[in-house]
């Protein structure tokens, strides 16, 4: 008679959260401390000193201090619900979720910024160069170190996530179902390795806000300098012209990567290539597969196999041992009929 402690060992734990999850929460946080901090004395000096440019900068950066504060939220609330049973596949996605968001503002703010240079160069303003010169210095150096916080080797990985499609959508759940729940991370050697799957999306659009703000200020410096000693006051319009034209195709970039996985596209046609190959040998024949990404180095795997021979599931997970990052791996097995009007057993009518 089987038990709770008997069906113990057949339960999983669905945490698909990153390996780096724990630090990238911890740096998005100090980065949030700090933009914070530098956010209220800019706004507080601008109100003491009259500066409103001071004013406008933090302003400015209170943008930047939302969206992060969007991921630094997002990791927290991930981790605190992990063991949640109320989401099905884990708390993974979440941080998709928040870059999404985040990528969303960036755009919003990269839209403001073209807005206002286009103001500047219909109403042409008087620049204080004693004032913004400093405060786009001070800028700067905040946002480098807060790019050095947030920067990670994952950020100059691609995310390549192509639709799959081959897919036979014939579903029943009358069937022999099993699952496997691997947190480790296996190494392919067939040379079918994808890191894309790997990256953080939500630590990536945390890094873009700080990137952004310091391209920005960067800018700004060269153009307010070449105003302010060669009279060119015109380069100020086109520096942030060119501010929107780089954050805009960063926003892209990250609204793209992370509507993919939202969406649970196939994060590499390579891989559930390689999942399939592995599948069919002899008379067993993939009828149905599903690739999906449950959080960053995690990927799930639904696959349907039909075959004159069949064997249990775990003679199939066994095949694709090796594969890296497979987390969580169902497999359905049907005998087939070959009979003439006959369906294989557990297929849908």
């Amino acid at each position: 008679m089987m038990d709770a402690d008997s069906l113990g060992r057949w339960r999983h734990e669905h945490d698909f959260l990153g390996v780096k999850h724990g630090a990238h929460e911890r740096r998005t946080w100090a980065v949030v401390a700090l933009t914070t901090v530098m956010m209220i004395a800019e706004i507080g000096g601008g109100a003491w000193s009259g500066s409103m440019a001071l004013i406008a900068d933090g302003l400015h950066m209170s943008t930047h201090v939302a969206a992060l504060s969007i991921a630094a939220v997002a990791y927290s609330f991930a981790r605190r619900h992990v063991g949640n049973d109320w989401f099905s596949f884990g708390t993974g996605k979440i941080g998709e979720l928040a870059a999404f968001a985040s990528a969303v503002i960036l755009a919003m703010v990269a839209l403001l910024i073209g807005y206002e240079s286009v103001m500047r160069v219909i109403h042409p303003v008087t620049i204080a160069f004693r004032e913004a010169i400093p405060i786009a210095l001070l800028g700067l150096v905040v946002n480098l170190v807060s790019a050095v916080l947030l920067h990670d080797h994952d950020h100059h990985g691609h995310a390549d996530h192509e639709f799959e499609g081959d897919h036979d959508h014939d579903h029943d759940h009358d069937h022999d179902h099993d699952h496997e729940h691997d947190h480790e991370h296996h190494h392919d050697h067939d040379h079918h390795h994808d890191h894309a799957h790997h990256a953080d999306y939500n630590f990536r659009a945390a890094y873009f806000h700080v990137l952004a703000d310091a391209v920005t200020s960067l800018l700004a410096i060269s153009a307010l300098v070449a105003a302010a000693y060669f009279g060119l006051p015109w380069l100020d319009p086109v520096a942030g012209f060119l501010g929107t034209i780089v954050i805009t195709v960063w926003a892209y970039s990250l609204i793209k990567s992370a509507a993919a996985v939202l969406l649970d596209t196939v994060p590499s046609r390579s891989r559930a290539g390689l999942i399939r190959q592995r599948l069919e040998i002899d008379t067993d024949r993939v009828t149905d597969l599903h690739v999906w990404r449950l959080g960053p180095g995690h990927l799930g795997v639904l696959a349907v196999i039909v075959s004159e021979h069949p064997r249990t599931p775990d003679y199939y997970k066994a095949r694709l041992a090796g594969i890296e990052g497979l987390s969580h791996v169902s497999i359905e097995v049907n005998p087939y009929a070959a009979a003439a009007g006959d369906r294989p057993r557990g297929a849908a009518a």
